[in-house]
């Protein structure tokens, strides 16, 4: 299948999660509105990639709407599993814990994220509060494996435990720096620290 951009990845998301409470394919205005598009022609170049993607065709309603296709439904037969950004579980923002490893999906905003891959990871600790991130909130991580010194990285550690933090690099040793002055910077040599990715976004609920 052809790679998506982002807002073709948020129509498709939004006819899937959508796809039971419309009577009839939604129509192009009707999707316009719910995702606060002000071009309709825009959203028209968009449809017509996912047409040629195979994942939508046009309705035969005499007033023309969109709807899924069977390939794009066997391709995501649950939006909750399939369709969004990873979150694959917690990261210590702290001392580290073992990375965790099982993965469900989540829509968020394309606002605080980028056009690479991304997924999804939730805070535990408060080595990090003084950057403003802290203990439960969700942060959305870009994958790679390089960054800039000053960047904030998830770091797996020997291979077995993952933190959030600083990263500053030498060639003698790597530095992974708590944004909290009642901690001190963990010391590494640079074969023991493998980035898995870079910060870019972060989301926190206010529910108790």
């Amino acid at each position: 299948m052809r790679d998506l951009t982002r807002k073709q990845q948020n129509i498709l998301e939004f006819l899937l999660t959508h796809q039971n409470n419309f009577t009839y394919p939604p129509t192009l205005d009707e999707v316009c509105s719910a995702l606060g598009l002000s071009s309709r022609g825009s959203l028209h170049k968009h449809v017509k990639a996912l047409i040629e993607a195979g994942l939508v065709e046009p309705s035969e309603r005499k007033q023309k709407g969109v709807r899924l296709t069977e390939k794009a439904r066997q391709l995501v037969p649950s939006v909750g599993e399939t369709v969004g950004t990873p979150f694959v579980g917690y990261i210590a923002a702290g001392k580290p814990i073992e990375a965790v490893t099982q993965v469900s999906y989540i829509a968020i905003p394309e606002q605080i994220k980028t056009d690479k891959s991304c997924y999804i990871l939730q805070i535990k600790g408060d080595s990090m509060i003084e950057e403003g991130i802290f203990d439960g909130d969700w942060v959305i991580i870009e994958q790679r494996s390089v960054a800039r010194n000053g960047e904030i990285v998830v770091a797996l550690i020997d291979k077995a435990e993952a933190t959030l933090k600083f990263i500053e690099q030498y060639p003698h040793e790597t530095l992974l720096i708590p944004a909290n002055s009642n901690m001190s910077a963990m010391k590494f040599k640079p074969e023991q620290v493998e980035i898995q990715g870079v910060l870019v976004g972060q989301m926190r609920s206010y529910i108790k």
